[in-house]
């Protein structure tokens, strides 16, 4: 197998951390590896694959070396920043901020969902939010099988979402020490607010999930509302869907869909109290579906209870795959 040239951004970052574990972890080809970080990082030595390298800065002529892919993981204005530098120079970005998501030039993908937007990217692919990533891995088979007409989405997300600071914010928080990132404590508490606020009463997590599930499904009539919540779990993001099909279906048919779709393990025994838990998905890449089931409410309502580890399906692991679809599609 060919081997690549792969560069990634923010590497000392959570996510970044994250990135270079499931490279190798997934084994990934690639023939050279080009840590970037900010001047703070730089200089700082990681171990990849068994080898030592040293954390170069970040900066315009980064992309001047042999570099086929380069996933970023460095926040939004170092990505609008540095990601046109590295695709002018035919690096292939994989972008896992909110730079990009909603330019309609720049595909947004999962690859269970939409691989083949990839065959149009102009060297810039961006990676989903995370909450949104796991809930189109649930809602396509469902889309694919039945149409959907409506979702509500309800999510609890884990503080490492909001990066170290909101981690050291429910691990001080836990040992009786005052918040410093959230504007309220996250210990033993529940805050209805992720990102900032909009003139519309929804905030940027929300709004992001709603216009991201449209784009990716290319559906923009799917009537979508959604509450977002930051929860005192370390990692993974649980999440409450409700769906409205456009077609009448069966219980049965679902769980068929789920027990084959990829990337998903369907966890759905309550009777034995077997459903997805954020301990559960912790450190892993799959998406994890249960609690399915009728809701009466509504012509073919469905709720579903989905969970996966935010920092790998909904971040590195969905930025590695991508890769891979890259190579799969002989993209690169």
């Amino acid at each position: 197998m060919k081997s690549y040239n792969v560069a990634v951004v923010g590497a000392t970052g959570m996510v970044g951390q994250k990135m270079l574990e499931v490279l190798e972890e997934l084994k990934f080809p690639v023939k050279n590896l080009f840590p970037m970080a900010s001047i703070r990082s730089a200089g700082k030595e990681i171990n990849f694959n068994g080898k030592p390298y040293v954390v170069q800065e970040l900066c315009d002529e980064s992309f001047d070396q042999d570099i086929d892919i380069a996933l970023f993981s460095a926040g939004g204005d170092t990505s609008a920043r540095f990601s046109p530098i590295a695709a002018s120079k035919g690096v292939i970005v994989i972008d896992n901020s909110s730079a990009f998501r909603m330019d309609p030039t720049v595909p947004l993908v999962v690859p269970e969902v939409n691989p083949e937007d990839l065959d149009w990217h102009k060297n810039i692919i961006a990676n989903p939010n995370c909450s949104t990533i796991q809930a189109m891995v649930a809602l396509k088979p469902l889309q694919d099988a039945f149409g959907i007409e409506r979702i509500v989405y309800s999510t609890y997300q884990a503080v490492s979402g909001s990066g170290v600071k909101g981690y050291a914010d429910l691990e001080n928080g836990l040992k009786g020490e005052k918040n410093k990132f959230y504007p309220h404590q996250i210990a033993g508490n529940c805050l209805p607010h992720i990102d900032s606020f909009l003139e519309n009463g929804y905030t940027k997590e929300e709004m992001k999930m709603v216009n991201e599930t449209r784009k990716i499904l290319h559906d923009d009539h799917i009537r979508i509302t959604a509450t977002t919540v930051r929860v005192p779990v370390f990692y993974s993001h649980s999440e409450s869907v409700n769906v409205e099909l456009k077609k009448p279906y069966q219980l049965d048919k679902v769980r068929a869909l789920y027990a084959h779709a990829p990337g998903i393990v369907l966890m759905d025994d309550p009777e034995n109290n077997i459903y997805p838990l954020a301990r559960i998905a912790e450190n892993r890449n799959e998406v994890f579906v249960g609690r399915i089931r009728r809701d009466f409410s509504v012509d073919n309502g469905l709720n579903l209870w989905v969970v996966a580890d935010n920092i790998r399906k909904g971040a590195a692991t969905n930025a590695v795959q991508i890769a891979f679809e890259l190579v799969k599609r002989e993209l690169i």
